[in-house]
């Protein structure tokens, strides 16, 4: 988790520095423009985008733009304040001040969850990195719930996998509406004569052995003779296992270490 977080840490600094740029974000109900025409200070305003996708532009009023990226709403205000005779060539800048209508909701265990903008081209990791990045309680994967043409699916990104790997065409590409969500670390739990009994973040391929030493390590009482694990089968029926040094612990066992008897 260490290694992930700095890897959050450089790529949201990545982008406070790039930044990335809102030209081609589709503009929507409730944002918020600032738009310019070089040259005509009279025509510069700061209007918000109806839910109708219209804005109230000076000499036009109501224009259309739902719909249209900034690029393609300067060229539409430049061509209609050219064809109406109002400029002979206009040179019209749309700066997008706040974003409302395309946003991402990321949720679950990520430092700072919420709805966040979609400026340009986004990312998994992008949206990850602008949430502070997945939290110390925080899996190992993300959950993307996506819907299209009315159809609901949902994808299992695998994160440290895809890191570790270097296999970034994995990080996908995210659109309007879509819902991030990070599931909780799996857990085990360990008890009897061990320092620190409770509750413990499983980590992948987790040993019997490196669970004793997760939960502290043995009392002055402890052996690690005769441990055991409580598992629940696919029925829901407990199985209880003798447990050695290399098995593998999986989530919700439950590792039972006994007093020695010497």
């Amino acid at each position: 988790m260490k290694q992930l977080t700095k890897w959050f840490a450089l790529l949201a600094l990545l982008l406070m520095v790039g930044g990335a740029q809102a030209a081609d974000a589709v503009l929507g109900p409730g944002d918020i423009l600032k738009i310019t025409v070089y040259g005509n200070p009279d025509l510069a305003t700061e209007t918000r985008v109806s839910d109708a996708g219209t804005i109230t532009f000076p000499l036009l009023g109501p224009v259309e733009i739902g719909g249209l990226t900034a690029i393609s709403a300067e060229k539409k205000l430049g061509g209609l304040l050219e064809s109406g005779g109002f400029l002979r060539k206009a040179q019209v800048s749309i700066l997008i001040t706040q974003i409302q209508n395309q946003q991402i909701s990321v949720l679950g265990q990520v430092n700072r969850p919420g709805r966040y903008p979609i400026e340009g081209r986004r990312s998994v990791l992008d949206m990850l990195a602008m949430a502070g990045g997945i939290a110390a309680d925080g899996g190992d994967a993300v959950s993307l719930i996506r819907k299209r043409n009315g159809t609901t699916t949902k994808e299992i990104v695998d994160i440290i996998g895809m890191v570790r790997s270097g296999e970034l065409n994995k990080d996908l590409e995210l659109a309007a509406n879509d819902v991030l969500y990070v599931e909780r670390a799996p857990r085990f739990y360990i008890y009897g004569e061990v320092q620190r009994p409770g509750p413990v973040r499983l980590e992948r391929s987790m040993t019997v052995l490196q669970a004793l030493s997760a939960g502290g390590g043995l009392t002055p009482r402890g052996t690690e003779r005769g441990m055991v694990i409580k598992r629940r089968d696919v029925n829901g029926k407990q199985q209880v296992l003798d447990a050695k040094q290399d098995d593998l612990v999986q989530p919700d066992d439950v590792v039972y270490v006994k007093e020695s008897l010497f």
